[in-house]
């Protein structure tokens, strides 16, 4: 992944649960703000959508930077790339910049999902490949399964779940994580502790979290469908937290606030 790839990434716009006219007109103000980096999947089932929004910006398609991601249903030998072919044709391009793996197989054997996610690669319909919600043993055991580069590990990540394990396993591997749910759905806004910081920085509670993943070496996705908010997300380059700062928030994250479990995905693995 090269420096103005990284850049760009590290703050995407996420998609997911919009659809139809809604998602088409987030995507219209986010490009408008500045983000470069869009972010959906097959599962949330508006890559069309996406597509014709993204074709309307006029935004060089050099310029951009798509992700989409297979879902477990497809990852069949006979599925796998055809439908990797219809994403690229509902979003209208020639190959996406990322392709993930939406989640682990529901066997937790990964080693032929991960192979025909390489076989894509080498069919160029993707110029990088990642994976998401695997485990920090699947993410050493990933590196060893295949030889093209795993650019990222797309899991929940906010100031109230500790997610250490990960983090020492993304320095091990050379696997960054990139985020969702990077504001909990809301429940940051809880705790009081973010005011108080962003007040000394000129920054509101959700530039502070914004701003504490990305410190910690995680890009973020956000999604809003509000103008203000959409800027309010990705101005989030021009202060840095305080060590002591960053300390009081990590503090937080033994709150182990997880959303995204065994409840709402009952094939999703025992998360670290």
């Amino acid at each position: 992944m090269n420096i103005c790839f990284q850049k760009t990434y590290q703050r995407s716009f996420g998609t997911y649960p919009l659809q139809g006219s809604a998602c088409r007109d987030a995507i219209a103000i986010a490009a408008e703000t500045g983000y470069r980096a869009f972010d959906t999947a097959q599962m949330y089932r508006n890559e069309a959508d996406c597509g014709a929004a993204l074709k309307e910006t006029g935004i060089a398609r050099n310029d951009l930077c798509i992700t989409t991601k297979v879902e477990n249903d497809n990852f069949d030998e006979g599925r796998f790339l055809s439908s990797v072919e219809q994403s690229l044709r509902d979003l209208r391009v020639d190959y996406v910049d990322v392709l993930l793996l939406h989640w682990p197989p529901a066997d937790f054997q990964i080693e032929s999902s991960l192979k025909l996610l390489e076989e894509a690669h080498k069919r160029e319909l993707t110029r990088n490949i990642g994976v998401s919600n695997y485990t920090a043993r699947m993410m050493r055991d990933a590196v060893r399964m295949i030889e093209t580069p795993i650019v990222t590990n797309q899991v929940e990540f906010h100031p109230l779940l500790n997610q250490d394990i990960l983090l020492a396993a993304a320095t091990e591997t050379g696997i960054p994580l990139s985020s969702y749910c990077s504001v909990a759905r809301g429940e940051v806004f809880k705790y009081p502790e973010f005011r108080e910081i962003g007040a000394r920085y000129g920054k509101s509670a959700a530039q502070v979290v914004l701003r504490w993943i990305l410190q910690k070496g995680v890009s973020i996705n956000t999604m809003s469908t509000r103008r203000e908010n959409l800027r309010t997300n990705f101005d989030i380059m021009d202060f840095t937290l305080s060590s002591i700062d960053m300390a009081r928030i990590d503090a937080l994250t033994h709150t182990n606030y997880r959303i995204v479990g065994k409840n709402l995905v009952p094939w999703a693995p025992d998360f670290d």
